[in-house]
């Protein structure tokens, strides 16, 4: 098994003299947390914008102070996820220059005098140049980017369906894409798998995870242990895509 791990969830200042930065392992995910000794009789537990905080007094023991924070492991993990979906990324500024993620990894933006339209040079480099009659219309150069990226996430996403679906022994389901800026994906027996285009800024291993998991759906409408067994047949590791996917969430761009 290959662990996730949960990244803080804002910059660390530096420690005061009676803090240590320590991780402990719940579950698939491995958690950075700080203990503060303090002249105090119990041991708490704290999760804010900067993550896990534990205050304990001076005499407990690290088995003491990581035995608790096992028993409150699926409160600590609800809390983080709970502030690292309040996260909003900082606003995309579209200029020459300017850099996304895009499959996991940095794609660089040209803007050019043209007839509002964008084309790919992978050869130099991950480069997307949008071509625009006038390069200071943010709104017009919002709107090639998100055309560009989703004629690229509807290839990919159709490839891995039609790689992921015959291991199933499903047919390749209609695709569609989606704005939905709560759910990466959807699943129909009747109007088949929505996937949410901003997907594409994410790893391919994350993307898998997704279509593995609608792709379930075809099969078991619910997410009972049958469920979570096909899954698992498709895409083995998916309880760290999981977790990455949702750290992935609270950095994804948007302009």
């Amino acid at each position: 098994m290959s662990w996730q791990l949960d990244l803080p969830l804002a910059e660390e200042k530096p420690l005061a003299a009676d803090e240590s930065r320590r991780t402990i392992t719940l579950d698939d995910r491995i958690v950075p947390y700080v203990l503060r000794r303090a002249r105090r009789r119990t041991i708490g537990l704290t999760i804010d914008h900067r993550g896990l905080r534990v205050g304990a007094p001076r005499s407990a023991s690290f088995s003491e102070v990581e035995s608790l924070i096992r028993q409150h492991a699926d409160w600590v993990a609800q809390k983080l996820d709970e502030w690292r979906s309040r996260r909003v990324p900082q606003k995309l500024r579209i200029a020459d220059g300017a850099r996304l993620p895009f499959l996991g990894e940095p794609l660089e933006l040209r803007l050019a005098f043209g007839r509002n339209s964008a084309f790919w040079n992978e050869h130099a480099g991950r480069i997307l140049t949008l071509c625009l009659r006038d390069p200071t219309d943010a709104t017009r150069a919002g709107q090639l980017l998100e055309k560009a990226l989703r004629t690229r996430a509807m290839a990919l996403f159709a490839e891995r369906l039609s790689f992921h679906a015959p291991r199933l022994g499903v047919t390749v389901p209609r695709l569609s894409l989606t704005s939905a800026r709560t759910r990466w994906g959807s699943c129909s027996l009747r109007t088949g798998i929505r996937l949410n285009w901003r997907l594409i800024h994410f790893p391919p291993h994350v993307i898998d995870y997704v279509v593995a998991h609608e792709l379930a759906h075809l099969r078991e409408m619910n997410h009972g242990p049958r469920f979570w067994a096909l899954v698992g047949r498709l895409f083995p590791d998916y309880l760290a895509a999981r977790n990455e996917l949702k750290t992935l969430a609270a950095q994804c761009p948007h302009w």
